[in-house]
């Protein structure tokens, strides 16, 4: 919507000060009040409640009228069960007398969106509609409860809990599972998946038919493309053979185009390649804008493998050998992506039984810069850095993460028969993910222990419940591990209302104690399950079973560091585990072992953080209001949470004004708890170089954090392209930003898989 038409709605629409009083009967009028949250009333005040007007109307225009109703839970049930939305399996794990129960405990819960976004995303999304999309036939309380009933597996007391999180924001399930809890035709539970490809034509042919299957449930897919040899390289002893990565890339892309989940969720995939492949810059290069199109790649994903020696290489200002994956595997039968390419760099240099080829480390970086300036991508992982902290050494490395570089875990390869049968049945890896809203969970901070109790049961019931024997590599490795990555959002919208500016030393104090207790609870959750579910496969092998992993608390007592945090947790009433709490946790993990190889990872949430109108993840937000384009409905402008002329300011800075350093440093304090990864996204405007970017990963690279995810750049329009008539009331802050991010480049359409 322009701002002409904001304008000639504001004209329509009185701005008493009592509230909003409608003079138009339009269908549009909903977007024209979320359109005032731009604007400031008459008396110089903020029109935040303008979008909560929106929300009532939308509901009324937009739901109420296609809301199919019925006379009782009974009877609505039956219909769905009948007319096969339902999977009546789920219901019959519960009395019809707890199911109601449960049902009312929803709905006295007095739910609300908080935002007009927030109404729209489940509605649009989310809500179980019918076959023909004309009908609605769940409302908000209806799917907490499927998804508390399948979650909670017959167990009525923790289901009940389930609807008291999900009701209030506490915890909050990954789309795949909140979407496809409880229904009988439905995608997977799971959000991403992993998978290795071997330096053979079966690993390939079976990486793309297993990318096609898990794509049509409903998950995204990365796989890593390091073993692949070279473009040159020999085959059957035939030099100058080998066509590289790049054609299969070209495959992959096509195969995730082709596969989506009933139409309604779009196929995603990445691929990653180590940054010493012969391949790198060819791999890059298919990102680029003005690329051939034989080789440009539109819609895969991108992430490099980034070992320290590149660093190092990159400050003594040095050349990098890029090594052949196809001579390293057959002089060290080991395949390079298992390899320490630091460890190995000075050896693999000197061997002249392995080709190289050398290009500048400091180029290399400016290119990755370069292209993330075009594009966004690649993601990257610091390979180094995330295997030292990897607990799963015995079981190998992390040779690659996901969609949203938030995974790390071990992978194994491997083997197959000509006609694709497996010979050797490896090991690769699922995603069961959800988020803990923050702001929610301190509200609620006596039961803080309970949540996170209750949200790593219900990721492991993700797990055990999972069918995947579609992709036997996959399946094999959620059956060994029960991997689950609990995450957390909000944490922008906590310190604004709480009086913190997202860049301070309070901030990273808080985040640093919250995912501290986090931790904590989420290690005694598992080690609880593992008293009747056992101990993951591995875990003898483990860090976790000598107690190696927990020395950072059980050697060392951890307290805020500032005085304000200290209060702040002890007004709320949040505890914070002792050292002898971390040494008592020890010894049950030691004698009981842990349900789960791995437990927390943050994941971006761009979707459930609309869903449950909160900030997304550890960043800060874009905007105090930000200008959000809804497919066919337009402009939606999505206020920060419960932002008000009293935490507006805490807001003003958002995500480009902060800068780099202290997104880093948020996520470098909560990565020191987090097994797993943190997906750490980079906010540049377009006045930014690439010199700024390369900074930006010498820091997080400095800090200690696993991965970069995504580099948004906020593009300047032309000055004049959106008009202001001179009797509009734009708070100062919106002036400056209608003028210079209208375009704000997101990359949401790269993850709606995740749609975390």
């Amino acid at each position: 919507m322009s701002l002409h038409l904001v304008a000639m709605f504001a004209r329509i629409i009185n701005l008493p000060k009592n509230g909003l009083t409608m003079s138009t009967s339009t269908t549009d009028s909903y977007i024209a009040l979320n359109a005032l949250t731009r604007f400031k009333t008459e008396d110089g005040h903020y029109n935040f409640s303008a979008d909560k007007k929106a929300v009532q109307l939308y509901l009324k225009e937009q739901v109420e009228p296609r809301l199919k109703t019925f006379e009782s839970c009974q009877q609505r049930l039956d219909y769905l069960v009948e007319h096969q939305y339902y999977d009546k399996a789920v219901l019959d794990l519960y009395s019809q007398e707890d199911i109601e129960a449960l049902t009312s405990l929803a709905y006295e819960q007095h739910f609300e969106f908080l935002s007009l976004m927030g109404a729209m995303k489940f509605y649009m999304a989310y809500a179980l509609q019918s076959d023909d999309r004309t009908t609605y036939l769940e409302r908000f309380e209806d799917r907490v409860v499927m998804c508390a009933l399948f979650l909670a597996n017959g167990d009525v007391a923790l289901a009940r809990n389930l609807v008291l999180d999900l009701m209030s924001n506490r915890f909050q399930p990954a789309t795949p599972t909140f979407l496809n809890a409880g229904k009988k035709r439905r995608g997977e539970y799971i959000s991403c998946y992993l998978l290795r490809v071997e330096d053979n034509m079966e690993s390939i042919a079976r990486g793309i038919g297993t990318s096609l299957q898990l794509s049509k449930r409903g998950g995204g897919v990365a796989l890593c493309l390091t073993n692949l040899r070279e473009t040159g390289a020999p085959i059957k002893g035939f030099a100058h053979q080998a066509s590289g990565v790049v054609p299969v890339m070209k495959l992959l892309e096509d195969t995730f185009s082709y596969a989506n989940q009933l139409g309604q969720r779009q196929g995603a995939g990445a691929v990653y390649l180590h940054a010493h492949h012969p391949d790198i810059m060819r791999f890059l290069d298919t990102k680029r804008e003005n690329a051939d199109e034989k080789v440009r790649i539109k819609s895969l994903s991108l992430g490099v493998i980034v070992p320290d020696i590149t660093f190092k290489l990159a400050k003594e200002n040095k050349d990098m050998a890029l090594f052949s994956p196809y001579d390293i595997e057959k002089e060290y039968k080991c395949s390079m992506a298992d390899m320490s390419i630091t460890e190995k760099y000075d050896e693999l240099v000197n061997n002249p039984r392995i080709k190289k080829d050398y290009i500048s480390a400091r180029k290399f970086f400016q290119t990755i810069a370069e292209l993330q300036f075009e594009s966004g991508y690649p993601y990257i992982l610091f390979e180094d850095t995330v295997n030292r902290r990897n607990p799963h050494k015995k079981a190998g490395r992390i040779v690659m993460s996901n969609l949203c570089s938030e995974i790390a875990q071990v992978s194994t390869p491997s083997s197959y028969t000509e006609d694709l049968g497996f010979t050797q049945t490896g090991v690769d890896i699922c995603c069961n993910l959800g988020s803990i809203n923050i702001a929610a969970a301190m509200d609620h901070a006596s039961e803080f222990s309970r949540t996170i109790k209750d949200a790593i049961v219900a990721l492991d019931r993700v797990s055990r419940s999972s069918d995947l024997s579609c992709a036997p590599s996959v399946n094999k490795g959620n059956k060994l591990n029960h991997a689950v990555g609990l995450g957390a959002m909000n944490l922008h919208g906590f310190l604004a209302t709480h009086h913190i500016y997202y860049a301070s030393a309070e901030a990273v104090d808080f985040v640093d104690m919250f995912f501290y207790a986090m931790a904590y609870h989420a290690f005694k959750a598992s080690s609880e399950l593992a008293q009747t579910e056992g101990a993951f496969a591995g875990f003898a092998d483990s860090e976790y079973a000598d107690g190696t992993y927990f020395k950072k608390y059980t050697e060392h007592k951890i307290a805020p560091a500032t005085p304000r945090i200290a209060k702040l947790l002890a007004d709320c009433h949040f505890e914070l585990p002792t050292q002898q709490d971390w040494q008592e946790l020890v010894k049950d993990i030691r004698a009981h072992g842990l349900a789960n190889s791995h437990l927390m990872a943050v994941a971006p949430t761009g979707s459930i953080s609309y869903l449950s109108s909160c900030t997304p993840s550890l960043q800060p937000v874009v905007s105090p209001v930000e200008t959000r384009k809804e497919g066919k409905v337009g402009r939606v402008y999505v206020p920060a949470y419960k932002i008000s002329d009293d935490t507006y300011k805490y807001y003003q800075d958002g995500a480009y004004e902060v800068g780099y350093e202290a997104i880093i440093n948020i996520v470098a304090a909560a990565q020191k708890h987090v097994d797993q990864a943190i997906s750490l996204t980079l906010f540049m405007t377009s006045q930014a170089t690439t010199r700024d970017l390369n900074r930006a990963y010498i820091y997080a690279f400095k800090k200690k954090c696993d991965s970069i995810y995504y580099v948004r750049i906020r593009q300047d329009v032309l000055e004049g392209s959106e008009h202001l008539e001179s009797d509009e009331i734009l708070p100062d802050a919106a002036k400056s930003d209608e003028k210079k991010s209208a375009f704000h480049c997101d990359g949401s359409s790269e993850c709606q898989v995740c749609m975390i």
